[in-house]
């Protein structure tokens, strides 16, 4: 399942993913990716990850599909996790993106907040 959750910016998108992700999923926060593009700014991302198990195969496949057109779209994207594979996973993503891309424990979720907002 993936929440969106509240955190100020014009520019950030900040989303809470648990269990598993489904296509529906990452369909829902297409448009606010292009909500965001559309002021002419590219995006920051929050994602925090907990109980996150990953996606099912539609799930990933949309989620690849979204990531892969919108490879320059993104600014910065904090993933914050609770298990090493998740910190495996944006060491991954680096070559596709031009974004700036880091890992935060669970544990330090206020200090990754702070980081997508500068």
């Amino acid at each position: 399942m993936l929440q969106i959750i509240e955190l100020q910016g014009k520019n950030i998108l900040a989303t809470k993913a648990s269990g598993k992700l489904r296509k529906e999923d990452i369909e829902k926060i297409h448009p606010l990716v292009h909500n965001i593009l559309d002021k002419g700014i590219k995006v920051r991302w929050y994602f925090e990850m907990e109980k996150f198990t990953g996606w099912d195969f539609p799930g990933l496949w949309e989620d690849l599909k979204m990531d892969t057109i919108h490879a320059k779209d993104y600014e910065k994207i904090a993933m914050v996790g609770d298990k090493k594979w998740q910190d495996w996973i944006s060491q991954f993503m680096k070559p596709f993106t031009n974004a700036d891309i880091k890992y935060f424990d669970l544990e330090d979720n206020e200090r990754a907040k702070d980081w997508i907002k500068k």
